[in-house]
């Protein structure tokens, strides 16, 4: 259970970010739930989880900028005292052959997938509570290597290994880090510009013979910021299916 904490979940307005942060305040946390660009979407999520008798704030907030996750640590800590949880979900995906990525999309892929996640990672190891839990996001693409994944799954390689080595600096402050690499999951995220034959041949891969979906990854993640998963840290889980 997360009662009485707080948690700040990047990309939080629709998808698996919000599955995770409609999860969190049902376990009892209050949540900050963080959108870049989608206000009303991020408003339907608080709206949400009101409804529920739950606790959140929507905050908008660049997570490519030094002054974004300073933000949500601010607006937390203004809302509800503390910082317990973060989820460094907030993610962006472009895919294309690495001879066709153009300078543009790799610099927003890395700005915001990985120093995304190193700037949470930076902010959260100067201000999280003693005790408190990081998931970060990577992808099981980082196992896969499919083609035209090229920059999304090196940002995502990259986040692991800040994972692993994070756990080891916060470890002293019984603070956890992990990462929660999704196999293909049915959000707007994945299925946006794919045909109905590529999602049909990619769910065809899967073994348990389906996509993913956000309460799947959602449970994973509660899981982790709970109790029960106190003496795990520096992990990578990997939820896909057994795809690879």
């Amino acid at each position: 259970m997360t009662g009485h904490k707080t948690a700040i979940v990047t990309g939080a307005s629709r998808g698996i970010g919000a599955a995770i942060a409609q999860r969190l305040a049902g376990d009892g946390a209050n949540v900050i739930v963080n959108y870049a660009n989608s206000a009303r979407s991020a408003d339907d999520v608080v709206a949400s989880i009101r409804n529920e008798g739950g606790k959140a704030v929507a905050i908008q907030a660049d997570i490519s900028s030094t002054q974004g996750i300073r933000t949500l640590f601010d607006a937390a800590e203004e809302q509800f005292g503390k910082v317990d949880i973060l989820i460094n979900n907030g993610g962006v995906l472009e895919l294309a052959p690495l001879k066709d990525f153009d300078d543009e999309r790799f610099e927003r892929e890395v700005a915001v997938n990985f120093g995304g996640t190193f700037r949470g990672l930076r902010e959260a190891a100067n201000r999280l509570a003693d005790g408190g839990t990081i998931v970060n996001f990577s992808t099981s693409v980082v196992g896969t290597k499919l083609p035209a994944y090229g920059v999304y799954a090196a940002t995502k390689a990259a986040v692991e290994t800040m994972t692993h080595i994070a756990s080891k600096e916060l470890a002293a402050r019984k603070i956890t880090v992990n990462a929660v690499a999704p196999g293909p999951v049915a959000t707007e995220l994945f299925l946006n510009g794919k045909s109905e034959e590529l999602i049909d041949r990619l769910t065809g891969t899967i073994p348990a013979g389906r996509l993913g979906e956000p309460d799947d990854i959602a449970d994973v993640v509660a899981f982790l910021v709970s109790d029960a998963a106190r003496y795990v840290t520096g992990q990578v889980i990997r939820v896909n299916g057994g795809l690879v």
